[in-house]
């Protein structure tokens, strides 16, 4: 495995803490309306219900966001939000994990392009990026490609900017479902940083190495490629 030029990021559940945004917003809509839900049922319907919506038809996630949150309120016995596009509305407001800054700066330090893959509208993202210390060269999103991971063309763009060079990206997450799989299926070297200690799907490709978060991503980088710009 040589150097690569590019490192490429999923940015929600990777970099962003997608959990502890998508719990508090819908939290707060249920005690608005004087109802409690605990975040492990909350993400649960979350995580269980978006694949799927995903899957049906091209949506704005945006789009995708407001049926979310209105499906999981019919779920929990919650009226139907008040203002629709809440959940889409706080996303900007999500943090990065207390390792994403810090990581990301060091990879830029040694030298490596960095990109972003995300399953997100444009302008979602714009406002996310603003919470990074980092430029990076290369963006994918679901908007520009009318499709959400794990389907291809997300990869696929990416290795179309590196001339079809697969040796030239390394691509970093924490879906193993969303990102590491697919990736993995197509011949490109992965990270996936296992936040959530999951297992591998038992048919599913391995991922060239697993790491518990960014810290551990990026001192194997380090120790892989070591600290220049090669």
């Amino acid at each position: 495995m040589r150097r690569p030029r590019i490192i490429t990021f999923d940015c929600y559940g990777t970099l962003i803490d997608w959990n502890k945004g998508i719990s508090a917003a819908l939290i707060a809509e249920g005690e608005r309306q004087g109802f409690h839900a605990d975040r492990e049922t909350i993400l649960e319907a979350y995580h269980a219900a978006e694949p799927r919506v995903q899957s049906e038809h091209y949506r704005t996630y945006r789009e995708v966001l407001t049926l979310l949150e209105s499906e999981i309120a019919t779920q929990l016995g919650w009226d139907p939000p008040a203002s629709p596009g809440h959940l889409a509305d706080s996303l900007p407001g999500w943090q990065p994990f207390a390792d994403a800054n810090r990581s990301l700066d060091r990879l830029a330090a040694m030298g490596f392009e960095l990109g972003i893959l995300s399953n997100i509208d444009d302008k979602l993202l714009a406002a996310s990026r603003r919470h990074f210390d980092v430029d990076f060269e290369l963006l994918v999103t679901a908007q520009q490609m009318r499709s959400y991971k794990p389907a291809a063309p997300h990869f696929e763009r990416a290795l179309e900017t590196l001339g079809g060079d697969r040796s030239a990206m390394l691509h970093v997450a924490q879906s193993y479902f969303h990102d590491i799989r697919p990736a993995a299926h197509m011949g490109i070297h992965t990270v996936w940083v296992n936040r959530l200690a999951e297992p591998v799907d038992g048919d599913g490709p391995s991922p060239t190495v697993e790491v518990a978060d960014l810290d551990a991503a990026v001192d194997w980088v380090e120790q892989r490629f070591g600290g220049d710009g090669g």
